[in-house]
């Protein structure tokens, strides 16, 4: 008789990886995290993805104001398209810290957001999730052809018609293994996204975006934190990379050894947002500092004291009402944004 397979990755009992090629998921998660009931903000699900079953959940305010701006519509809600976290491996769009943190971006931003789900890893190692969200924006964009057309029979959702919503307005937001997806949204749509059409994104938020490298950096060495160790980084690696790879790949090291450089092409306006005790630190710095030397419009914020999640774990924070005035000052600032 053959021997029973063994566990060779293991995160925290939640995620299990065995020696056949077999994963184990815990379904059944006891969120420490409440659900925030906040009535000035209506929530639904859908699909989007019907050959994959991929959910997303929108959130609209019932009375916010849109942000101003110099371009468009003053009355109509910017988008926000937000990817969750969770080192490719974990999350959803319906788990109560994505919940509660789209629920914060909607009323404090006055904004439609539509958090969309991926396939995760080990399952559906990259580039799935970066395939996944390519397939968001195309459902945003199918929703605002149809509803451009008329409507009618085309399917658009009601939350999105009625002229109550700019498509010329689009800003990707995304948290950890969420920022690196957002990241290369911006590569792939580059500054037009004509692709995606009438849809335009006009900025993308990267909140302590989850890259990584071979060459470790101070704050990778330094303590942990208290939710994440350099043990589970590179364990979320092992489990998301593509078979055969190492942490200097493009998909993970998007300014690393591997990866191709980013002065030619094309990238909309990018804000960074990081903790300043966060072992992620140092790549955001890094990646915001290269960007910046080969003339890319970005801006990078940092936290100081604050540990990876701060804003995603405790949305309605003093911390986080920062955190909200400075993505709608980024807003503001590129909404009318041109090449």
């Amino acid at each position: 008789m053959g021997s029973l397979p063994e566990i060779v990755e293991d995160c925290m009992g939640f995620l299990q990886l065995y020696s056949d090629g077999t994963v184990f998921r815990l379904k059944d998660i006891n969120f420490n995290t409440p659900v925030v009931h906040d009535n000035s903000v209506l929530f639904k699900d859908c699909v989007f993805d019907e050959k994959l079953n991929l959910r997303l959940r929108m959130y609209k305010p019932t009375s916010a104001k849109s942000i101003s701006s110099t371009c468009g519509d003053y009355n109509k809600l910017p988008i926000i398209v937000y990817i969750h976290g969770g080192g490719f491996c974990f999350g959803s769009c319906q788990w109560p810290n994505s919940h509660n943190c789209c629920v914060r971006l909607a009323s404090g931003l006055g904004a439609v957001v539509i958090s969309s789900d991926y396939r995760l890893a080990p399952e559906h190692r990259l580039p799935a999730a970066m395939d996944d969200a390519v397939s968001a924006l195309r459902w945003l964009q199918r929703q605002a052809l149809s509803l451009q057309s008329g409507g009618g029979g085309g399917g658009g959702d009601a939350w999105l018609s009625g002229g109550t919503v700019d498509f010329g307005r689009v800003f990707v937001a995304g948290d950890s293994s969420g920022g690196n997806i957002a990241h290369h949204l911006a590569v792939r749509f580059g500054t037009g996204s004509t692709e995606v059409e009438p849809v335009r994104v006009r900025g993308y938020v990267l909140l302590a975006p989850f890259f990584g490298g071979e060459v470790r950096t101070k704050s990778e060495e330094g303590p942990s934190e208290e939710f994440l160790s350099l043990e589970l980084l590179d364990r979320f690696w092992r489990l998301s990379m593509p078979e055969g790879q190492n942490r200097d790949h493009p998909l993970v090291n998007p300014v690393g050894p591997g990866s191709s450089s980013l002065e030619k092409v094309g990238l909309a306006p990018i804000l960074v947002i990081v903790g300043g005790n966060e072992l992620l630190k140092d790549r955001a710095e890094e990646y915001a500092m290269r960007l910046k030397e080969v003339g890319k419009k970005i801006e990078y914020v940092e936290f100081e004291g604050k540990q990876h999640g701060f804003f995603t774990n405790h949305p309605f924070s003093k911390d986080a009402d920062e955190v909200i005035q400075v993505i709608k000052n980024f807003m503001l600032e590129n909404s009318s944004w041109e090449i």
